[in-house]
């Protein structure tokens, strides 16, 4: 039996993308992946997400598409390997986008009500000022560090799919992508799409993001079809069209035939990720058991 434990330890370490860290946790994969029978490609890529146009200088990263021999692949089974820590959880940022917003509309109002000569500003319209400020400014100072382990973003995704895959036979027709530099605006995906799409045309993707053990299961429908309809419903997932998150499959997506992402938590999950806390001692991995033996009994249920 898979020691899905140690393997969580092993990945779930500091790994932003194009530093040694990375480079080890990508060892460890190709080891797991031998390990079942797939051969592993390295996937080099650069790429500039919007921090490095500021900073002048690109990101590389390597994906790993992984493939058996001979075996035609109908199913990718996605999940970024990368990881990367900020000041604000991902449940902060998204409170401070919405300030941000609300700042944005009050700005505009305002400009229009000048512009009609009607209504003065208020105090209500100061405070409503005020907090959206507040949002920018903690957007802007929410720099990306090396202090997070990523266990639920996304070494729990990772080990999800490797789970996924022991739950198949042999024969079924899989393979796996580990995407690189998804924390930098999916630059890994985005290079998968311009360089590799004939991997991905006429296929089916499950890409798994944040399977933590608590919540609910949430299926990401970025591109319907039969198969991602028979994951959902064996998940017994909530199905949404749009969430405020920004994950490989939105990038993978177009290319592909039909096309998922699975989730699980709470908003308490949102409070941990990309903070200190996301550690691997928050998991006992029941949430990616269960996501993927539900996930492999809907791909092949014979």
């Amino acid at each position: 039996m898979t020691d899905y434990r140690g393997l969580l330890d092993e990945v779930a370490v500091p790994r932003l993308a194009g530093t040694s860290p990375a480079e080890r946790v990508r060892e460890v994969l190709k080891r797991e992946l031998a390990a079942r029978g797939f051969v592993a490609m390295e996937h080099r890529f650069t790429g500039r997400s919007l921090l490095h146009r500021l900073a002048r200088v690109p990101v590389s990263g390597v994906n790993l598409i992984a493939v058996r021999p001979r075996a035609r692949v109908a199913t990718w089974l996605v999940a970024h390997y990368d990881s990367k820590g900020q000041p604000l959880s991902m449940a902060a940022r998204l409170v401070a986008a919405a300030l941000t917003g609300v700042g944005v509309v009050e700005v505009l109002g305002l400009a229009l009500r000048a512009l009609l000569g009607t209504v003065q500003p208020g105090p209500l319209d100061g405070v409503i000022g005020g907090a959206g400020a507040a949002g920018a400014a903690l957007l802007a100072l929410n720099r990306v560090t090396a202090r997070s382990a990523g266990a639920v973003d996304n070494a729990a995704g990772v080990v999800t799919a490797l789970a996924t895959v022991d739950a198949l036979p042999p024969e079924a027709p899989v393979g796996v992508i580990f995407p690189d530099a998804e924390e930098y605006g999916l630059l890994g995906a985005r290079a998968l799409v311009r360089e590799r799409a004939n991997l991905l045309a006429d296929t089916t993707i499950v890409n798994f993001d944040g399977i933590d053990d608590r919540g609910t299961t949430i299926a990401l429908m970025h591109r319907g079809g039969a198969t991602v309809e028979r994951v959902a419903r064996a998940l017994e997932a909530r199905r949404a069209r749009w969430l405020p998150v920004v994950v490989d499959g939105l990038a993978l997506a177009p290319t592909a035939r039909e096309c998922v992402t699975i989730m699980r938590g709470t908003w308490g999950t949102a409070t941990v990720v990309h903070t200190p806390r996301d550690v691997p001692a928050r998991l006992t991995l029941d949430g990616a058991r269960r996501v993927a033996g539900a996930v492999a009994a809907a791909l092949f249920p014979g």
